[in-house]
């Protein structure tokens, strides 16, 4: 990696918040620009820089700063230089060179340790020294942390965090327990901690050591979609990691549990480890669903089957008799939860339901998880639907700088509460989502239980359905118009175990065959690129197009599709500005998606002459870079529902490229176009549930391209990802301790 070494000669733009900079540094003669994370940097600083030469395509050739390192000048003339530079405020060019004729050769030594000594100098007095020795002490003292920590593989950014976090205390407080960074910085995990412990001599048998070893364990395992980890799994995959013996990593499991960072429980009689969060989440999910299932409401003072005829003839449909059961089950159930596939009418039912409340005067709140599920609640309702976070009023507040202002005191102010997509709903939403409902309030869940499990920690809808604690509805018979899809025949194909119709002559399901992974990749990019624009001039290849893979990495895996696609459908242009970060190019007029959930972020909404403002873009939302600013490089951002967020550099590693998605990620999401490589992969991700998942994400039509064995594979493959979840047993423990119960299912 290049190095060079310099002298800053003006800083063009520095970011208090995250120390990003933009500087002009003098180095072998000519003067070139910096740009990097560098907090301490002052003009007249001598730096050595680690990193590389990019192009930036308006203000070209860059030195992008990896590591910094500040060279004191040794030098009488470049001692005065530095102090001359204003580098330390309270020390200009007049007294730089007062100080260093007194002093000489040992003016650094004096300002490291005996800056009281300056008031041997005229003119410098008390308040002076004091100003001085604030700035060069804070200077050092951020160098310092930056140099230590960089040293293990901390990167800036994370060296940015730590001192906001810790302050001048940053370097006292690694060295004592170097874990506590993978408990209070996002980022730094438990590999990093363990590299600089081992470098301080900490003992491999410490406490810090183990217990900081056994809550990543438990967290990495969480972080796949689980709320707890079997004590056994926990203990081998901790001594694997540690080193260290059973009774070491149980003693320590224990002396957790005693600080109150773990929770143990039996659950089907297995020792269990709890994260905290997700243990009170899992307890708080159970008392609501309980507490609601068993309230009694008055009957309403309507004739229910009168109602569903008149909207049976308005609509000219005819429902069947489950979904007549499903309407019905909301007028007298305080909570009922509705599922079944694509084509089975559940927005229809929520539409007869939501008239029917209607009518009898009461008020009806609809919801989804997504901003993209709630705008297609919308569109088919006819109605106001929320997001569950805009729902709960999330706003600025508490520790992580979000809190949701609706919960257990100040509750929703209505009467049915609609929620839509509720498969994506994980342990932690529902716990807030629930404290926010008032017993009283009738609560009708609605979601298809065979699509994938939420990204988050829990199996929610399945746990709740499973628990028999509550009315289930589960629709199957599919709508006389549905029927003429492919997609949704498939779908209930695919989903039966049977192999799915293809290329069947004008309907909206096809397969391209090919074998090799290259001419796949080939076929896709001319689909997207002009085949299907060219089929129908109202598809926009940015927009409504959306190519779905079941893996990341290889020729079809997602990081070398986006990487392959933004190529053809966002070139480099000079009139295009970009930012490379970490291996990615982002680039104005990219397809972008959030991965991860950040509740303080801040974004601004214009809609006609109103502003909006609020905080808040969660895992899966999807938008487009509007702009790149040019003096911090920033990157604007502007969502599927108008919210404008600007990232700085500490964020954007929660952005990636979104021409390509993982399944996964595609939840709640709908689109005009899907298109899907076919091909061999890991068998767990070769799943039925992943291909179903896959197919119904699409409105209009469903292109695989790839290999008839892997269709074949995917839909006889019913194995998935084994999810660890205590939320249904706890639900079933209380209800067969305490109440007698019918079987209150209806298929």
């Amino acid at each position: 990696m290049p190095e060079i070494q310099g002298v800053v000669e003006d800083i063009v733009f520095h970011n208090e918040e995250n120390g990003y900079i933009i500087a002009h540094l003098n180095y072998s003669k000519e003067q070139i620009t910096v740009v990097g994370v560098v907090p301490y940097i002052s003009e007249g600083q001598n730096l050595k820089l680690t990193g590389e030469w990019v192009t930036h395509p308006q203000f070209g050739k860059q030195f992008k700063i990896v590591h910094c390192e500040e060279v004191i000048p040794s030098s009488i003339a470049g001692i005065e230089k530095y102090l001359a530079s204003g580098v330390i405020q309270g020390i200009g060019p007049i007294t730089a060179k007062k100080i260093v004729k007194h002093f000489g050769e040992n003016t650094m030594n004096v300002l490291d340790n005996e800056i009281e000594r300056l008031k041997e100098i005229d003119g410098v007095g008390g308040k002076k020294i004091q100003l001085i020795f604030e700035s060069y002490s804070k200077q050092r003292e951020v160098k310092n942390i930056m140099i230590f920590l960089q040293t293990y593989g901390v990167t800036p950014n994370q060296c940015v965090k730590i001192y906001k976090k810790y302050g001048g205390e940053s370097i006292k407080v690694v060295q004592e327990n170097p874990y506590i960074l993978t408990e209070t910085i996002s980022g730094v995990g438990f590999k990093i901690a363990d590299k600089i412990a081992r470098s301080l001599g900490i003992d491999k048998e410490s406490p810090f050591r183990i217990q900081s070893g056994i809550n990543y364990v438990v967290n990495e395992f969480c972080a796949l979609g689980n709320t707890y980890m079997p004590l056994e799994k926990l203990q081998k995959s901790a001594k694997e990691i540690l080193g260290v013996s059973d009774e070491e990593i149980q003693r320590n499991v224990y002396d957790n549990v005693l600080q109150g960072k773990l929770k143990v429980e039996d659950i089907d009689e297995e020792k269990c480890v709890f994260t905290i969060p997700f243990y009170y989440c899992e307890l708080g999910v159970t008392k609501k669903i309980i507490t609601i299932s068993v309230a009694k409401y008055d009957p309403l003072e309507i004739d229910v089957e009168e109602e569903i005829k008149k909207f049976e003839k308005e609509k000219n449909i005819q429902f069947a008799s489950s979904q007549k059961a499903a309407i019905c089950g909301a007028m007298e159930n305080s909570i009922e939860v509705i599922t079944g596939g694509p084509g089975t009418g559940k927005t229809t039912i929520i539409n007869c339901i939501t008239e029917v409340f209607e009518e009898a005067g009461m008020k009806v709140f609809m919801a989804a998880p997504t901003g993209r599920a709630a705008k297609r609640m919308t569109e088919a309702t006819g109605r106001e639907a929320k997001t569950i976070h805009r729902l709960l009023e999330l706003g600025v507040g508490g520790d992580d700088g979000s809190q949701f202002f609706r919960s257990d005191e100040t509750a929703l102010d209505c009467d049915v509460l609609i929620v839509d997509e509720a498969s994506m709903i994980d342990i932690l939403l529902m716990n807030s989502l629930l404290k926010a409902i008032s017993i009283g309030t009738r609560l009708v869940i609605v979601g298809d239980v065979d699509q994938l499990p939420s990204v988050g920690p829990g199996n929610v809808l399945r746990d709740i359905i499973e628990s028999k604690c509550v009315t289930v509805v589960k629709l199957k018979e599919i709508f006389r118009q549905a029927q003429e899809s492919m997609i949704i025949v498939n779908a209930h194909k695919i989903n039966n175990g049977e192999m799915p119709i293809l290329n069947k002559k004008g309907k909206d399901f096809y397969f391209i065959e090919n074998n090799d992974p290259e001419k796949i990749l080939d076929s896709i990019i001319t689909l997207i690129n002009t085949r299907l624009p060219n089929f129908n001039k109202g598809w926009d290849k940015m927009k409504h197009i959306q190519i779905l893979s079941p893996m990341r990495k290889g020729i079809l895996g997602i990081e070398n599709l986006n990487e392959k696609l933004q190529q053809i459908l966002n070139p480099k242009s000079k009139y295009k500005k970009e930012k490379d970060y970490r291996n990615t190019i982002f680039r104005v007029g990219d397809k972008v998606m959030q991965i991860k959930n950040n509740y303080s972020i801040k974004w601004d909404k214009i809609s006609g002459n109103s502003k909006e403002s609020g905080v808040g873009i969660f895992n899966g939302d999807v938008g487009y870079i509007e702009d790149i600013n040019e003096d911090n490089e920033n990157i604007i951002v502007v969502f599927d529902d108008d919210k404008r967020v600007e990232y700085e550099g500490i964020f954007l590693e929660e952005l990636t490229l979104a021409y390509a998605i993982t399944i996964h990620k595609s939840q709640g999401s709908e689109f005009e176009v899907v298109i899907m490589p076919m091909f061999m992969g890991p068998p767990l991700l070769m799943n039925r549930n992943l291909l179903y998942t896959g197919i119904t994400r699409a409105k209009s039509l469903v292109v695989l391209v790839g290999t008839v064995k892997a269709v074949n594979f995917m839909k006889n493959n019913n194995r998935s990802f084994e999810r660890y979840s205590g939320l249904g047993y706890r639900i079933r423990q209380i209800v067969d301790s305490n109440f007698s119960h019918d079987e209150n299912h209806i298929d």
